[in-house]
């Protein structure tokens, strides 16, 4: 297992790849230390220093509730002083579970040197719970983890974003264990700097996305892939962050509750949705997509 194929087959249909197992486990790491400490995306500018962080701790308990309440075990990562965003636990890796059941994580390579401490408190965490980890071979080839790449639900097909944080390159790496096919998608507005933050997959066959932060190209391999392709409002996907939004179960999608119309447009396609309030964390650039990590 040691490459991926990168799909530009028109005829490509994902639900014709094997089954991936739905994961019953998910990861939050402690926001204690989260705050907006510096610039690196277009959400923070001007909310350096204006997090109220003990709003912030009560926003994160409410996320974690919102997935043992459907049935998800939940496991933490211990804050680290000085890693502000180490929260965002979506980013540093990519943890998947082999064709054969053992487990591995694919480490990121963060394009921020703010954050690439980060990585190493994660290794340490799939250390210490028995998990292989690898890294990409070269340091200059950037990827954070499912903040870009995401499962087909139910299937073993990986949507890769890249353009603004991750390279493509990095989907074809001798490291990049997924075991499965490739879906790549270039993203072109710095609005949308991962793909989660544009891209929501509810099941196999539905999916949110905001059409604006996608090539040509990119939005015709969506609407292939996906036969109901929901397009979410531009104003809610800017300010509500509103395809950051997760779906863990087929069943229920967790979003922020400033996002209305998306929450309307999930319920009309059948899907139960929750409303959260993560307004702290939306200052970074982060919603409940960003703040929890699916362990298989």
């Amino acid at each position: 297992m040691n490459h991926a194929t990168i799909i530009d087959d028109p005829d490509f249909v994902p639900t014709d790849a094997p089954a991936l197992p739905q994961a019953s486990r998910v990861l939050f790491a402690e926001p204690t230390h989260f705050d907006v400490a510096y610039v690196i995306n277009a959400h923070m500018a001007g909310y350096v220093g204006k997090v109220d962080t003990e709003l912030a701790f009560r926003q994160w308990e409410a996320v974690v509730a919102a997935y043992k309440a459907i049935g998800f075990e939940a496991h933490v990562v211990k804050a680290a002083p000085g890693l502000p965003d180490l929260c965002f636990v979506a980013n540093q890796s990519f943890p998947l579970r082999r064709t054969d059941g053992s487990y591995v994580a694919l480490l990121s390579n963060m394009t921020a040197p703010q954050r690439r401490p980060e990585v190493d408190v994660l290794a340490e965490w799939y250390a210490a719970n028995g998990w292989e980890t690898v890294r990409l071979p070269r340091t200059t080839v950037h990827f954070e983890g499912m903040g870009d790449a995401v499962w087909h639900p139910g299937h073993r097909v990986v949507y890769g974003g890249y353009g603004w944080r991750t390279h493509q390159s990095a989907y074809l790496a001798r490291t990049y264990t997924v075991d499965a096919p490739v879906v790549a998608l270039e993203l072109c507005d710095a609005r949308f700097y991962h793909l989660d933050t544009c891209f929501a997959a509810l099941d196999a066959e539905t999916a949110l996305y905001v059409p604006e932060a996608f090539t040509p190209v990119a939005r015709r391999m969506l609407q292939r892939c996906f036969p109901k392709l929901l397009r979410v409002p531009l104003d809610e996907a800017v300010d509500a962050l509103a395809c950051n939004g997760h779906c863990p179960d087929q069943k229920h999608f967790i979003v922020d509750q400033a996002a209305p119309k998306t929450m309307a447009l999930v319920r009309e396609a059948g899907f139960e949705a929750v409303g959260v309030d993560t307004s702290e964390f939306r200052k970074s650039g982060g919603s409940v997509q960003c703040l929890k990590l699916m362990l298989g």
